[in-house]
């Protein structure tokens, strides 16, 4: 079971919003064996001190958040409610169709951070900002209460999250890959993060064990040496992924104990990663299509990687069999 502490609350940017400094991934929840098993992972969490939830439009074609929304339900009022908007460069109008079906998966009258989804093109900065980009949907939705707080995510490049963060828009937070492997290979711990708390803007972490945690597998690190890793930097939250209540509890034990690393015992921890880093190995999301969802690679009228997640998933609707989409895999500790 997980520790008998409590898990550290962290301001949000530059605001007095305390959220806790572990938050929970939403792509996971919707590769949860069945629905009630990820509804029990969203109970236990908020039980355990969760209170940041993180999800997207398109994680899993919509069930993500319908799943977060049944488990939040009756207790969304515990809860920090993050998801994501997947324009992928398109206009204000799509932008804010997608809030609206969002609201209504989640269950609930307003977000508390909605985010744009995944910045990694080149001319995605440029796509958001223009006249009619999906930056005017933001502002209003922020306007009319529907939302409390805004900001974009990403993991492809830290010059793209630069690119945005030089278009002037007030972003109330940022949402990157942060893990030891980072620290050396198109660093955003190195680039973006000094930036991020200059500007006051809440920096929030994902992906510290790596994705699908393949670090673990492989012997490199323990998931717990790169969650305290990801804790330790001065980020608002970080958000790990979880499809059962055993990787739950896992995380749960070294938030409710977390003690944040020297800066000698972070250094021993990047110096472990160094060799491996060089190459993006255990950062597939930076050197390759894997992690790029299909509504992105279409709207940029790229190719798609049929071994994509949701890619399959949209596939499979098309065969029209009357059968639930099948489960994701995921490896233990992400």
């Amino acid at each position: 079971m997980a520790g008998t502490g409590t898990i550290p609350r962290k301001r949000f940017g530059r605001t007095d919003v305390q959220i806790s400094a572990l938050g929970l991934g939403g792509h996971h929840l919707g590769a949860a064996e069945s629905e009630q098993i990820a509804v029990e992972i969203v109970h236990r969490a908020l039980d355990g001190g969760v209170n940041f939830f993180d999800c997207c439009w398109e994680y899993n074609r919509g069930k993500s958040e319908d799943w977060l929304g049944k488990g939040l339900k009756g207790r969304r009022d515990q809860a920090f409610l993050m998801t994501k908007v997947c324009t992928h460069g398109r206009d204000a109008s799509l932008a804010t169709q997608m809030l609206d079906q969002s609201l209504r998966r989640l269950q609930t009258d307003h977000l508390d951070l909605w985010q744009i989804h995944g910045v990694g093109f080149d001319n995605d900065a440029e796509l958001f900002i223009r006249p009619g980009g999906a930056a005017e949907a933001l502002a209003r939705a922020k306007k009319e209460g529907k939302v409390r707080f805004v900001g974009f995510t990403g993991h492809k490049d830290p010059d793209i999250h630069l690119s945005f963060l030089e278009t002037g828009f007030p972003f109330d937070a940022v949402q990157m890959p942060l893990n030891p492997f980072d620290a050396h290979f198109f660093s955003f711990e190195q680039k973006v993060l000094p930036v991020l708390n200059q500007k006051g803007i809440a920096p929030l972490a994902m992906k510290p064990i790596g994705g699908h945690g393949e670090p673990v597998q492989k012997g490199v690190f323990t998931a717990p040496e790169l969650l305290r890793y990801s804790m330790s930097l001065p980020v608002a939250t970080t958000i790990t992924g979880v499809a059962d209540l055993k990787i739950l509890e896992q995380n749960l034990q070294v938030a409710q104990n977390f003690t944040p690393l020297s800066e000698n015992e972070m250094q021993a921890l990047r110096d472990r990663a160094k060799q491996y880093a060089g190459d993006g190995r255990f950062e597939v999301y930076k050197t390759s299509i894997k992690f790029d969802n299909p509504e992105a690679r279409m709207a940029h009228a790229f190719p798609l990687d049929t071994e994509q997640v949701e890619v399959k998933q949209m596939i499979y609707a098309t065969q029209n069999t009357g059968r639930p989409y099948p489960q994701v895999t995921n490896s233990p500790g992400v």
